[in-house]
């Protein structure tokens, strides 16, 4: 960003922004690290067999994690919490941050090795990220494919109120809207969780609309056609309707692409809506109501003045943006540049921390 007036220069030391991060990964150095938490029979199991999920997104080898994030042990970036404690948390006064796990749980075709990898995961977190640092709040890993299974998992742990949301892939078997789904919604709302659809993974499904993309840029662009069919479906299905006070929480999707799919929603609504008796109001107040976006990755255009116009467009829905880091990602977002400077201070203090802390009711 070109910055049209200089800065004034500062004459005592800055006091930093507090912020919650919404995009914050708990990372695995090995399945083994689950080993403690499963039973012999999966342990065994593993050793045996190893895990087996559809096909689906991948980092390319040399970018996955940040490496400046490495632990000294030499474990993989993001597996220690003393360290990203020291890393991250505490550089960035980093109040509140939400663990995201992407791990094998959730992603397997055997249902009885996912829900048992999703429990493992889940008392993982607990033991050993959430318990020694208590500015941490959890994803709760869900078979999400085997729905009985998802609310069972969902029961156990929703006692624990630092399990704040449940856990979503970004392209699930089947669009999220569907029935298949709804019991986890149900749950949700009984325990006033929130439900996250996090970017990439694949459930045997081509990752876009016209099948299957030959280079991994085609995928990392590609999650924002993704979560814009997941929202639809849950509009069209009837899922807000049905369960008003659900909060969707979209991650690593990119935000720009809201305002125009709004239009167009309204627009076809507004000559079909018959097909649909059940959508009673224009999908746009849905989506406003319901859908919460993360700011990594953050739309860039080349003119700053595009960004100011894309705020303008969200309208009151600027206070439903959160803002998410991606650590230890190698594409994650250092949280001084994440936005540019002029975007007005409340929008900023709304994104950095107060829309996540009311979402979840820090």
């Amino acid at each position: 960003m070109v910055l049209t007036t200089p800065r004034e220069t500062a004459t005592r030391a800055r006091t930093r922004r507090a912020l919650i991060d919404c995009d914050f990964h708990d990372e695995l150095d090995s399945i083994k690290d689950l080993y403690p938490y499963l039973s012999q029979r999966w342990r065994d199991h593993l050793d045996a067999y190893g895990t087996r999920g559809p096909t689906g997104s991948y980092y390319p080898r040399l970018m996955d994690h940040r490496e400046d994030a490495r632990p000294p042990s030499g474990r993989r970036s993001g597996s220690e919490v003393a360290h990203s404690r020291k890393d991250f948390l505490d550089p960035y006064n980093v109040v509140h941050a939400i663990l995201i796990p992407l791990t094998p749980a959730g992603r397997q075709l055997n249902p009885e090795l996912d829900a048992a990898l999703a429990t493992a995961v889940n008392d993982w977190q607990v033991a050993e990220w959430l318990d020694p640092e208590p500015r941490l709040r959890a994803s709760m890993v869900v078979p999400f494919e085997y729905p009985d299974s998802a609310v069972a998992e969902i029961e156990r742990r929703a006692a624990d109120r630092r399990f704040v949301q449940v856990q979503f892939s970004g392209r699930p078997h089947e669009p999220m809207g569907r029935r298949k789904y709804w019991p986890i919604y149900e749950a949700c709302m009984r325990h006033g969780l929130r439900v996250m659809s996090h970017a990439f993974g694949s459930y045997g499904n081509p990752i876009t609309g016209t099948g299957w993309a030959s280079y991994y840029l085609e995928d990392h662009v590609g999650p924002a056609q993704a979560m814009q069919a997941n929202v639809i479906s849950m509009v069209a299905e009837g899922v807000f309707e049905t369960f008003p006070g659900l909060k969707l929480v979209s991650v690593e999707n990119g935000f720009g692409w809201i305002p125009s799919l709004l239009w167009r929603l309204d627009s076809a609504w507004s000559l079909l809506r018959s097909e649909v008796p059940h959508v009673k109001r224009p999908p746009s107040e849905y989506v406003r109501e319901h859908l919460y976006l993360t700011t990594q990755p953050v739309e860039e255009p080349h003119k700053p003045e595009y960004f100011s116009q894309m705020l303008e467009q969200y309208g009151d829905m600027t206070s439903h943006i959160l803002f998410a880091s991606d650590y230890p990602h190698w594409d994650s977002d250092n949280p001084d540049m994440a936005l540019p400077p002029f975007v007005p201070k409340d929008v900023l203090e709304g994104i950095y921390f107060d829309n996540a802390r009311r979402l979840y009711g820090l």
